[in-house]
């Protein structure tokens, strides 16, 4: 119960010093690649992306934004609250999607198939929920202990020690994302082969770093200014004196 309590007051103090833009953009970002993962992007004999990836460079870059100022503890917190709130999202979908209403759709086309097939879209397949919460979770631990371990082996800092921190989680941990989703979801249910699977998990890996490395001289920027600013100082203060009375017991 002390560990429970301890936490809980972590993630209130945690969640009072993040900007909220970032957690909502985070939130977004997971939201919208759990719906865009129910299509296909594009799929050749050796080579299928789902739209999600489209998103996905988004999410990671907002966890190296939070693991330069606040840690990478502070980053993975932040993804499981981000996964939890999907999962209500999609519960939410679920339930509406059962509703007797009909979408907008169906009375542009008249065609019950359409308004049937955009329940089962829109209130998702249980399997494709459970891949994506399954493979963020696992993607968002790993990407915040590289980051975090990368960042205590190098010297310098600057936008070079960001971006090197940076894009070497992401690259590792979105191929273990698109690994994991792809093995849950696209091999038994979407019909792929294991050869896909992997050059998926590659290509895609490779495509959203190049996102990344696209978008990283921004994200930099915002986190610098997070520290001239002293944007979450309370929580940082809090985090110290947490480990020095961890330290004394």
């Amino acid at each position: 119960m002390n560990f429970i309590r301890r936490e809980m007051e972590d993630y209130r103090i945690l969640l009072r010093n993040i900007p909220s833009l970032v957690i909502s953009l985070f939130i977004v970002s997971v939201i919208m690649m759990n719906l865009l993962a129910n299509k296909e992007l594009f799929s050749v004999k050796y080579l299928a992306l789902d739209c999600g990836f489209t998103i996905s460079w988004i999410s990671f870059l907002c966890m190296d934004m939070i693991c330069k100022r606040f840690g990478g503890r502070a980053a993975a917190k932040i993804s499981i609250l981000a996964m939890a709130v999907n999962l209500a999202a999609c519960g939410i979908f679920k339930l509406l999607s059962l509703s007797p209403g009909m979408w907008g759709e169906y009375y542009s086309t008249g065609m019950p198939e359409v308004n049937d097939a955009l329940n089962a879209t829109i209130g998702g397949s249980w399997y494709v929920v459970l891949g994506s919460s399954t493979a963020m979770v696992c993607a968002a631990i790993c990407n915040s202990l590289i980051n975090h371990s990368v960042a205590k082996r190098l010297r310098t800092g600057g936008y070079r020690a960001f971006a090197a921190r940076s894009f070497i989680s992401t690259g590792i941990a979105q191929f273990v994302d698109n690994f994991v989703f792809a093995t849950i979801v696209s091999l038994h249910f979407f019909g792929w082969s294991w050869t896909q699977v992997i050059f998926c998990s590659i290509t895609g890996a490779v495509m959203e770093l190049l996102c990344e490395v696209v978008f990283s001289p921004m994200g930099y920027r915002i986190s610098e200014s997070w520290e001239k600013e002293k944007v979450g100082e309370q929580y940082l203060l809090y985090k110290s004196e947490k480990t020095v009375m961890e330290g004394a017991v």
